[in-house]
């Protein structure tokens, strides 16, 4: 120990060990490894200076101290090793007294590591909320989270494995348009969050990936958990970078989170063990986002608006459709509907941007949508496309005279051309159009736009009462039910499988609803973690609710326990119908056998109650509302509804 630096003496409690003991304590949130010889008591570092093995796990022999991972042999009194070899152990003056043994050990440095200093910045930039798993080579980084939650500016939630830490992190930027971070160790733990980056680029929501990396003299040899970070991550990354110099670490933090924001996309940042662990720049500079990152609502040019108004003008029959780009810009759109009396269409992505019990709405189009919106594109004479991608899932038509406006250039025109592309923030778009057009009357839409939704609510209440030969109910039943009893500002995960198909079909949106989904990448096991990230971003002042199949919930089944330990007041609705129902359907339709999709599942509700949540279980159709209510009027807690539905409908 550095006799400079100042320390202080404390009690060890409760050690009471015979000749030829070990043992590790925590002393002062410090471990040291406690020894008692023929010469009394000894106390080290617990950290073997070779690689860091725990030496209160060791044994003594002839007199040495025997590190459990190498052997290397230390004096139990004074650290030395035996002759010929340097690694010497940090030892503490220890003394007996009366009232037991007392340990000298050198006060904690307070002055701010560069990882507070990286975290500082990070804050500082906006993210706050951070999903992950600590680790043998993130400790440093941390660490300086931990410091950071303590002082109130951050909030970090454990889970329990990288892949949720990452679509969580996804579905917070995707629900606020602002990133939060995922973070993980070296190796597998970096790897695990990739397909969550990928959900969270190909949909466009800012994200920040925080890795650690075994220590960078060792990188390239080959060492444990090492993998090439960077390539690793370099096609999905808008924006990678490994930490190794104290001079421009905060700039690269800066750096990396100014990509998610305005890019929309991942920032990645590795970070090695051992630059984790230097000091603070004495002086670091400012990084403050004022002054870095402009303004989004840029306009479009005036010829476009007057192109786009003209062409609006003169149609008979416009519609609006609105894709997940546009999710900000809700009211604006709604107004811009009623004052030309267009009738609103939204992408699967979109769906809840506008109520579906609006006079002007029509629901999903495309595969997971409903004949009211497919019909109302069919007839009409003028397409307002705003922030929609054109993904074929979607089948927006290319033969209707057409306008898209969009915030990305590369996503104007990007499969086939449009009549008027319009490059601009949507909000401040759809303003300029609104301004620029007449309003109009037109009666026969509403009624029109009525009559269809009454023939789809016909068909609807026909398949609600259908049940299968076990008695299983249709999922038409399970989402009108929903429909009724969600809350009209919930935030709504769903999940990829027949059970998204029956959402987009059968469920109506209300009020101020966000539905998260993977949407382009359409990952299965979405879900759950996905209402972590929501849960975290709305900070319980709206409901999170999370729709799944048993599939789906099977990936990440283990996050309830996460759930539990942070008091997430979700409740999860599962369709169990005891197979890949979606992957069967597929096999069908594809003229193959069906193979291979069957599932053996536990009693989710059971589980859900094992897990410390509260689990409800619906077998009798005519139990399903009271059972529904019941989950989701839970509030201290997560929930789990468990309902049997049949596998072959949608």
């Amino acid at each position: 120990m550095d006799p400079r630096r100042p320390a202080t003496w404390y009690h060890i409690e409760d050690v009471d060990l015979e000749v030829g003991e070990v043992t590790a304590l925590v002393v002062a949130d410090r471990a040291v490894c406690v020894t008692r010889t023929e010469a009394g008591y000894g106390v080290l570092d617990n950290r073997c200076p070779h690689q860091g093995g725990p030496l209160g796990e060791g044994q003594l022999e002839d007199g040495c101290l025997i590190c459990p991972w190498h052997g290397y042999e230390y004096d139990p009194i004074t650290g030395e090793p035996p002759a010929g070899y340097d690694d010497a152990a940090t030892t503490y003056p220890c003394e007996e007294r009366p009232d037991g043994l007392y340990v000298q050990l050198p006060d904690p440095d307070d002055s701010p590591t560069l990882m507070d200093q990286m975290v500082d910045v990070m804050t500082a930039w906006g993210v706050d909320t951070v999903f992950g798993m600590v680790g043998h080579s993130n400790l440093g980084f941390a660490d300086a989270m931990r410091r950071a939650e303590e002082e109130g500016r951050l909030r970090y939630i454990g889970i329990r494995h990288e892949g949720a830490a990452a679509f969580a992190a996804s579905a917070y930027g995707k629900l606020t348009g602002h990133p939060a971070a995922c973070f993980s160790i070296a190796g597998p733990g970096a790897t695990n969050l990739l397909t969550g980056l990928w959900d969270a680029r190909v949909d466009r929501a800012p994200i920040l990936a925080l890795t650690g990396q075994v220590e960078t003299q060792v990188i390239g040899p080959g060492a444990f958990q090492e993998i090439p970070t960077a390539e690793a991550f370099s096609a999905v990354a808008a924006y990678s970078q490994t930490v190794v110099a104290a001079e421009n670490a905060t700039e690269l933090m800066a750096l990396a989170i100014k990509h998610a924001v305005i890019e929309r996309n991942v920032a990645h940042l590795i970070l090695p063990d051992d630059v984790q662990n230097l000091s603070g720049l004495s002086e670091p500079p400012a990084k403050p986002m004022v002054g870095r990152v402009a303004p989004p609502a840029i306009a479009p040019d005036e010829s476009q608006i007057e192109r786009a108004a003209a062409l609006l003008a003169g149609a008979d029959h416009p519609v609006i459709i609105v894709g997940n780009g546009a999710r900000p810009h809700r009211s604006l759109i709604i107004e811009l509907a009623e004052h030309i009396d267009a009738p609103v269409i939204t992408t699967f992505k979109a769906k809840g941007l506008i109520p579906e019990d609006h006079p002007l709405a029509c629901g999903t189009l495309g595969r997971s949508g409903t004949p009211v919106a497919s019909a109302v594109m069919g007839k009409s004479d003028c397409l307002l496309v705003l922030g929609a991608s054109f993904s074929n899932h979607t089948g927006i038509s290319s033969k209707k005279p057409t306008i898209q406006v969009d915030y990305d250039r590369l996503a104007l025109g990007r499969f086939h051309s449009v009549d008027v592309p319009v490059w601009g923030e949507i909000g401040r778009t759809v303003r300029l159009l609104r301004d620029a057009l007449p309003a109009v009357n037109r009666p026969t839409v509403r009624v029109e736009v009525a009559r269809r939704w009454s023939r789809w609510d016909a068909e609807k209440s026909k398949r609600s009462q259908l049940v299968d030969k076990q008695g299983r109910m249709h999922p038409a039943r399970l989402f009108t039910v929903l429909s009724d009893l969600v809350p009209e500002d919930a935030v709504i995960a769903v999940d990829v499988g027949n059970n998204t198909y029956a959402f987009g079909h059968y469920f109506v949106s209300r009020g101020q609803q966000d539905v998260l989904m993977s949407g382009y990448l359409g990952s299965i096991g979405f879900a759950l973690p996905a209402a972590l990230g929501a849960w975290a971003a709305v900070a319980g002042a709206r409901k999170v609710i999370s729709i799944s199949g048993d599939g789906g919930l099977g990936q990440y089944l283990a996050e309830l326990t996460t759930a539990v330990k942070y008091g997430m007041d979700i409740t999860h609705i599962v369709l169990n119908n005891d197979e890949l129902a979606k992957i069967t359907r597929e096999q069908v339709g594809a003229m193959r056998p069906v193979w291979q999709t069957s599932l053996v599942n536990p009693d989710f509700a059971a589980f859900a109650d094992l897990c410390g949540a509260t689990g409800y279980r619906v077998t009798d159709p005519a139990d399903l509302e009271s059972m529904i209510e019941s989950g989701l009027g839970v509030a201290n807690g997560p929930s789990l509804v468990e309902v049997e539905v049949a596998g072959r409908w949608v």
